[in-house]
């Protein structure tokens, strides 16, 4: 195992002292890599040291200005402290030096989603769900952003694709539940309203929908 490997294990079991000591090392025995200086940044990014980050982030900028993860570094930094602008300009010029990695446009829409602009993070956590096919957050997040911007049937799609890679998603069949409701598909909606109250029965919103589609589905009823 390499240190930087040992290093990395350090961070996985929170023994963050460890994981310092030996990146201080990595930085010793090379201080021309800015490498080691990315991932101590990464380091105190994850313990909220955001100053001390950023001056290791600008220090692999300095010796590399074309190191993709330094920018994205510096923009995770912003975006943990709210300065959506500035974290957005960092993980663009992340892509610029060549960064393609699903986090990369997953967390540049995250800076549209968080300003309110939900309908420009779509191609980007478009392009994040092609380079991470499997991951769930991003997904559910694409399919939100399709709903908010009404583009129901592909957010249809997204949200059965969360529930395929975790069936018990309950604000996956809640979403699922409010377009067949937006469909009149009252019996659908409430089977996803239920599905979602089995697996968290506090679910405010999925309680509220089940509601309104029981009423829905007697009001049919009665019509008949």
């Amino acid at each position: 195992m390499t240190k930087t490997e040992a290093a990395m294990k350090h961070m996985e079991d929170k023994q963050y002292e460890k994981a310092a000591e030996l990146f201080g090392e990595i930085i010793e025995e090379q201080p021309n890599n800015p490498v080691g200086y990315i991932n101590f940044g990464n380091l105190l990014t994850h313990i909220k040291d955001y100053e001390r980050a950023c001056l290791f982030y600008e220090k692999a900028i300095e010796l590399d200005p074309r190191a993709g993860t330094a920018y994205y570094g510096v923009g995770t930094v912003h975006y943990a402290q709210e300065q959506y602008g500035d974290a957005r300009q960092m993980f663009q010029q992340a892509m610029t030096c060549g960064l393609e990695e699903g986090d990369v446009y997953y967390m540049m829409g995250m800076t549209f989603y968080k300003e309110n602009q939900s309908k420009l993070a779509i191609p980007y956590f478009m392009r994040a769900t092609e380079l991470l096919p499997e991951d769930l957050t991003i997904f559910f997040q694409y399919g939100l952003a399709l709903a908010q911007n009404q583009f129901i049937t592909e957010a249809k799609v997204i949200f059965e694709r969360v529930l395929e890679l975790e069936p018990t998603h309950s604000d996956a069949h809640y979403n699922l539940g409010v377009i067949d409701m937006y469909y009149e598909h009252f019996e659908a909606a409430r089977n996803h309203f239920n599905m979602a109250l089995s697996n968290q029965p506090d679910h405010v919103l999925a309680a509220n929908g089940k509601q309104k589609a029981d009423a829905c589905l007697n009001s049919v009823g009665k019509d008949k």
